[in-house]
């Protein structure tokens, strides 16, 4: 079904393999001369667009300006506010902001609209595009409106992946944003690309979501195109809708992988113009010989319909498999959901939910920039048809992508056949992706064709002792579902005839709706700022030295942002950073805030001209024990927090994982990796440093004092390695960090205490 290939791959002509080995060489049906890896990296796609947009002058250091970008509502507030601190004065490239994450305005009365309100003052400001509340997800309407092939899009959502149209986007935090906003570059080290080789079709029953989830199964643990440019060739593409290929594409972002990129063809020529953008469309392809750093050789006809278990889309099984030893593995899910959530108080039960020998789910979802394509609805509603989800307590909610595909539906009568069969039909919301909607009830099980399923992403409280879980899976097979009334089941089992019928854009829905205001800013007009927006805290600059105090240490083998900062019952306070960062780690370290706030006031205490152990008596023993190390002044010494961590970011490119942190005087993250390059970017925009410590044994542990002499020196002139000390159990433990690759922007950024200093000193 998915075959790993981890050395370097030459495809030739698109279509043949040749394996950069003695013996792959040696079968390749062109002179070995031609075999360079070097000359055949550039004739990548990724290459080639990256290439495109690259003004550093170098391969290896890349300095990338972006054709266009893109945020939703509990991003885009945030990010003006930066670049307005910074010195914005117009949007210089397209910039779309989307009302798709709190556009219900159910939690916090009129907050969340005053964001709205926010956003659309900003487009016109500013010279933006402001997409309404309920008219499209944002990456629907960027895939109708804005993507074009050889493009490159920047998003601060991390789901944001549009090369099945032949557009390399990137999902990063809202620093990065800013940067673009003020005329900067995105700096990123040359990626890696791996193909993903697509051959054979799949089942009729199979979709875009089984395929996604056996390739993130495969991919994930491994770390195997982690940071790297997955490229979609090979013979299958051409079987597979353009809906198809981006429903796969969307979850590309759960692999870790930096972007995507798919050949394109006469159905992405039609897909442009269709949506009255020809001009969008060019032919995409590698060149004749093509080198990959791996490959992940995928045969599509043996895809079965999938789904993964709590925690993480890569908890993937074939549904058919799951039946087969139902008992079995939800035992091992139940245990390794138990030791994630690590709380007593809850009880974390999914065998309970068998009867009769099959699993019993609680509640369907399919919705948002995954599951709510045209396709996807029209699959499931062909299942459903002529049948009962019945009146128990198995519900469907149905959530489609955008008020076009909305339109089509309603015309050719497939939302009738989704309502008559008992699903609700809901308008266009984020909010099932990330925990503001359709939240079960206690223990329950809710299958979704979303993009996750971490702990809590559903809605549920832990902290409250209420806990319901997620398992992904396609549309198709939870329509399936459905019709047995909540009893797990593909849609393999159902021979249904899909009629697939044709797609009509209605472009008049956004003409009459969205403000176009690109390349027309209006400067005079004042910003709507509602009463719960609020400007960023000031941020002092890294000091010579460190005193840094462990407020949390997290041993899980991976830590999502949802984790570091949760996502639904916060939305209505992303546009207020000292009400959001109350809610920092609630969920997994809830003692965490507390202890932040108590070093915070020492640090105010030193930048207000007093003393800091007055503010917080216990410096006075850590400078005492560390005198044999160096004599501390407190009066110059940055005193904060710090958070451990062993892989911490993964999931969200939400900056405020990182904000929260540095608002409750967060200094530096120490982990022995990070899981993503965004969080790790969040972290340096933000004046935090990314320390990295490789071993298993910590020479420190949580409420443990740590200093870090001449940290300001050792940014300066980029040491290899920093010298720490750790007083721990009375004893002073000496240890070493490492702070990555860091380009000069970052070490500056760092220096001068987040990125919102840095160009206001400039």
């Amino acid at each position: 079904m998915i075959r790993l290939i981890p050395n370097g791959v030459f495809l030739l002509g698109g279509r043949e393999i040749c394996e950069d080995t003695p013996e792959g060489r040696g079968q390749a049906p062109c002179p070995a001369s031609a075999l360079c890896p070097e000359t055949a990296r550039k004739n990548t796609m990724a290459a080639s667009i990256l290439a495109a947009h690259n003004t550093s002058g170098r391969e290896d250091r890349l300095k990338i300006k972006f054709d266009a970008m893109a945020s939703h509502d509990i991003t885009y507030v945030g990010i003006v506010q930066t670049a307005r601190a910074s010195g914005l004065t117009e949007f210089p490239i397209p910039y779309v902001l989307t009302n798709c994450h709190n556009s219900l305005c159910a939690v916090g009365g009129t907050i969340n609209e005053d964001d709205h309100m926010f956003g659309l003052s900003a487009a016109q400001k500013y010279g933006g595009i402001y997409v309404p509340a309920h008219q499209a997800v944002i990456h629907q309407y960027m895939r109708e409106m804005m993507s074009g092939c050889g493009k490159m899009i920047l998003g601060s959502d991390s789901h944001t992946r549009y090369g099945a149209f032949g557009t390399m986007a990137i999902g990063e935090g809202g620093p990065e944003l800013v940067k673009q906003l003020l005329g900067r570059t995105y700096d990123v080290a040359a990626p890696g690309v791996v193909a993903v080789y697509l051959e054979g079709a799949p089942h009729k029953a199979v979709g875009p979501q089984d395929v996604a989830l056996a390739i993130i199964g495969a991919v994930f643990q491994n770390g195997f195109v982690k940071n790297r440019v997955m490229e979609f060739v090979g013979p299958g593409v051409g079987n597979l809708s353009m809906e198809y290929r981006s429903g796969i594409d969307v979850m590309t972002t759960e692999t870790t992988c930096l972007s995507s990129i798919w050949t394109t063809d006469e159905k992405t020529e039609e897909y442009f113009a269709l949506h009255g953008r020809p001009e969008a469309y060019r032919k995409l392809e590698p060149g004749s010989v093509a080198y990959y750093d791996g490959m992940i050789r995928v045969d599509l006809s043996k895809i079965k319909p999938m789904i993964a278990l709590p925690f993480h889309p890569s908890n993937a099984y074939a549904i058919e498999d799951l039946n087969q030893n139902l008992g079995d593995i939800l035992r091992e899910v139940e245990k390794e959901g138990a030791r994630q959530l690590d709380n007593p108080n809850i009880r974390f039960s999914l065998t309970d939910k068998i009867s009769g020998g099959r699993l019993r789910v609680d509640q369907g979802v399919i919705a948002g920039c995954a599951g709510g394509s045209y396709d996807n609805l029209c699959d499931a509603a062909d299942i459903l048809r002529g049948h009962s989800i019945g009146c128990g307590e198995f519900a469907l909610s149905i959530y489609p992508a955008s008020q076009p595909i909305f339109l089509q539906l309603v015309e050719n009568g497939r939302i009738a056949d989704l309502m008559t069969c008992g699903a609700t039909v809901r308008t266009a919301f984020c909010g099932p992706c990330f925990g503001a909607g359709d939240v079960p009830a206690n223990g329950g099980l809710s299958i979704r064709h979303s993009t996750r399923n971490f702990p809590n992403r559903e809605g549920s409280k832990p902290g409250n002792n209420q806990i319901s879980s997620v398992a992904l899976m396609d549309a198709r097979s939870i329509a399936a579902t459905a019709v047995c009334q909540g009893l797990l089941t593909p849609a393999t089992e159902f021979d249904t005839d899909f009629s697939k019928p044709k797609y009509y854009f209605h472009r008049e829905v956004y003409e009459n709706r969205v403000y176009e205001g690109f390349g027309r800013p209006q400067p005079e007009l004042p910003l709507k700022l509602g009463p719960n927006i609020a400007d960023w805290p000031a941020m002092s600059p890294l000091t010579d030295d460190l005193l840094l105090k462990v407020v949390s240490e997290i041993h899980d083998p991976v830590t999502t942002t949802d984790e570091l900062i949760p996502s639904g019952e916060t939305s209505s306070y992303r546009s207020n950073p000292l009400k959001l960062a109350e809610f920092a780690l609630s969920r997994k370290d809830p003692a965490y805030v507390g202890r932040a706030k108590e070093v915070q006031r020492a640090e105010a205490a030193r930048l207000a001209g007093q003393n800091p152990a007055a503010a917080l008596p216990e410096l006075d023993a850590a400078v005492k024990g560390f005198a044999g190390v160096k004599s501390i002044d407190l009066a110059v010494t940055g005193v904060g927090s710090l958070v451990y961590a062993v892989k911490p970011g993964d999931g969200s490119a939400r900056e405020q994982a990182a904000s929260c942190q540095k608002v409750l005087g967060g200094w530096a993250n120490i982990a022995r990796e990070y899981a993503t390059k965004r969080y790790r970017s969040n972290l340096i925009n933000w004046g935090m440093l990314p320390f990295l410590f490789p071993e298993e044994e910590l020479p420190f542990q949580n409420l443990d004092w740590i200093l870090v002499p001449d940290i300001r020196k050792a940014v300066e002139e980029k040491w290899a390695s920093i010298s720490a000390y750790a007083l721990s159990g009375g004893e002073v433990k000496a240890f070493s960090l490492t702070l990555g690759d860091l380009t000069d922007d970052e070490r500056r950024i760092i220096l001068s205490g987040c990125l919102i200093n840095f160009y206001r000193g400039q």
